[in-house]
């Protein structure tokens, strides 16, 4: 009967052990997982911070030239559309209504 007992608890001790094992690995696998997904968030808001330091950058280096005649100008043309004297803008027609002619692209 000893023999039987011993049997018992031996099984019972393995099975514990491999319940601690399973919960191991799933609790492995799972900041595996976490960890991925974290260093790849840190990789795109990286990504990001160094878009808007360069959009910084430009948007400084604008600042520094408002005073210029070229800014001037640019800002006239871009945003105001405005023209300089004698100047003629054409208007392609065709390449304007060519999405509205074919609604299936």
């Amino acid at each position: 009967m000893r023999k039987r007992r011993k049997r018992k608890g031996f099984r019972l001790w393995h099975f514990i052990i491999m319940l601690v094992m399973f919960w191991l690995g799933k609790t492995l696998i799972s900041q595996s997982i976490m960890m991925r997904e974290l260093n790849l968030r840190k990789q795109q808001q990286l990504e990001e911070i160094s878009r808007l330091e360069e959009e910084i950058r430009e948007l400084e280096a604008e600042i520094k030239n408002k005073d210029s005649l070229e800014f001037v100008e640019k800002v006239a043309r871009e945003e105001l559309r405005l023209v300089k004297p004698r100047e003629i803008i054409y208007i392609d027609i065709n390449k304007q209504n060519k999405f509205f002619a074919n609604p299936t692209r």
